[in-house]
Formats: structure tokens, sequence, C-alpha cells
């Protein structure tokens, strides 16, 4: 019987090395895939950001600060201001909206929470920008909106909706309030109902419960929904040049600009930087509010 032992942890000992030894090859494609395409092209965005432009096109290799001292003058702080104020009322209203239905989807029964998932997925399945265009034809002048209001002699006349600054805010919201959903659904889902029974039971209020049970522990879903909302909405430029009709500069709109008009690489490149650190915060802040470890807490 010894024998017989012996042979088994042999044999499992020799499995053990045989899989340590080659556990380089289930890790290198991944090593490399995230050197090849995050590490090399955010060190290259780094190193853009401190040279100088060109007189003509392209860049010189003269070390410079002035990419980032350009982004302290009036005209560019205002830009992160209006993105920042336009990211804080996305936030807010798709979290207004998002977190009921999140919640009450939650609680239907299989079939119907199903369906519903599948109406919150259904936007995925087509282009962003066609569903940007689709928007067009609601807000233009005598439009869907503007019919439905005249018929219901809410207005008078035409609103004129498009290229202004509710029309990019009602877009980012309709682009973004899937992610808020399905993280607050993704909290509520896994809850633990009875732990709400016994708070009602002891006493507490529907309202009470809901705040000091229900939200403390849909509090991940809540977090992880801010951060998939608040930063893509600070840099979704298309929305602002299809819905804004340029009349509404985001920090997204000004690299894309200094890219293509002004050939500003390495401004470009200083204004991503910082775009990037912000997001980088906004991360961190996630991570250390939630308790999060890893970024799985954002899947």
């Amino acid at each position: 019987m010894s024998g017989y032992n012996k042979i088994i942890n042999q044999s499992g000992t020799g499995a053990e090395k045989k899989t340590k030894g080659h556990w380089w090859m289930t890790v290198a494609p991944l090593y490399g895939f995230t050197i090849l395409f995050v590490a090399l092209p955010i060190l290259y965005l780094i190193i853009l950001s401190f040279l100088t432009r060109a007189q003509t096109w392209g860049v010189v290799n003269q070390f410079t600060l002035e990419n980032y001292a350009r982004i302290v003058k009036p005209v560019y702080l205002n830009t992160f201001k209006e993105s920042f104020q336009l990211a804080i009322l996305t936030t807010i209203t798709t979290l207004l909206v998002g977190y009921p239905f999140g919640y009450f989807m939650a609680r239907l029964p299989r079939k119907q929470k199903s369906f519903m998932m599948l109406l919150v997925v259904i936007p995925f399945w087509t282009s962003a920008l066609m569903r940007m265009y689709g928007w067009i034809i609601i807000f233009r002048s005598n439009g869907i909106l503007d019919k439905i209001l005249m018929g219901l002699k809410i207005t008078e006349k035409p609103l004129k909706l498009l290229y202004s600054y509710p029309a990019v805010l009602v877009g980012m919201i309709y682009s973004l309030l899937p992610f808020m959903i399905l993280s607050v659904y993704s909290s509520t889902d896994k809850m633990d109902w009875s732990l709400v029974e016994a708070a009602r039971d002891l006493g507490a209020t529907r309202l009470k419960a809901f705040l000091t049970v229900t939200v403390k522990m849909t509090l991940p879903g809540i977090l992880s929904g801010i951060v998939l909302v608040f930063i893509p909405s600070m840099g979704l430029f298309f929305i602002a040049d299809i819905l804004g009709g340029g009349k509404v500069m985001l920090v997204g709109n000004l690299i894309q600009n200094q890219l293509q008009s002004g050939r500003d690489w390495p401004f470009a490149a200083a204004l991503s930087v910082v775009l990037m650190i912000f997001t980088s915060i906004m991360i961190w802040l996630y991570r250390k509010l939630s308790g999060v470890k890893d970024l799985e807490g954002l899947l």
C-alpha cells in the first residue's frame, strides 16, 4: 500500500513540475498583448506629449513643457470644465433612471427578467453612429418631437433642440444608460434579500430598510456604474459632433481637432495624458470606496 502511494505521489509531483515548467506558455500571450497594445502606446503617448511641434507637419525631437503649460490657459480649462459638467449631469441622470430600472428588473420573474435584459442589450447590436443619427430625426426642426409637442398643444412653434447642449446631454444619457442599468442589476440580483426581511422584522420601514440595507449592498454596482458612465462621457466626441454641431466642445473634440486640423500631435498627446490621469484617479477612487482589489468589478 505504501508503494502504491509512493507511485501516486511521484506521478502527482511530476505533473505539478510539468505544469509549473510550462506556466509561461499560458501567461506569455497575455503579457505580450498588454505590452504591445497597451504599455507601448501609452509610453509613446507620454513621450510625444513632451516633444515640440514642427513648423509644417510632424514633431521635432526637442523636449518641452509648453504642451502642458497650454492646458492651463482659460480656453482649454473651460473645455475641461464643460466636459466635467456634462459628465456629472450625465452620471446623475443615468443613476436616477438606471438604478430603479436595474433594481426592479432584478426583482422580476425569470422570463420577464430575460426579456428586459434583451431590451437593454439590443441597442449594442446597432452602431452607435446610426443611433445618434436617429436622434437627429427626432430633434430636428419640424421633426418627430416637434410634431408631437405641437399636436398636444404644448408648443406653438418648432423648438431648436438639434445642435444644442440638451441634445448632446440626451445623446450621452441614451448611449451610457445601459451601463448603469447592467451594473445596478448585477449587484441587485446577487443581493441576500433575507437581510432586508430581517430589517423589516426588526421594525424598519420600507424606506429605512432600503436606505440602510439595499443601497449599501448595491453600492458596488452604483460605483461601477458611475465609473462606466462618467469616464466615457468626458471623451465621447462623436456625440457632441453629431448632436451638438460643433457648438458643444468636449475634451475629446479638442483632441480630435488638434489631430485633424491643427496637426498639433504633441498638444493632443498632452491632453490625452491629462485625461488618462483623470481616468486613473476615478478608477482609484472606485477601488478605494468599493474595496475592489482589481478591475473585475468593472466588468
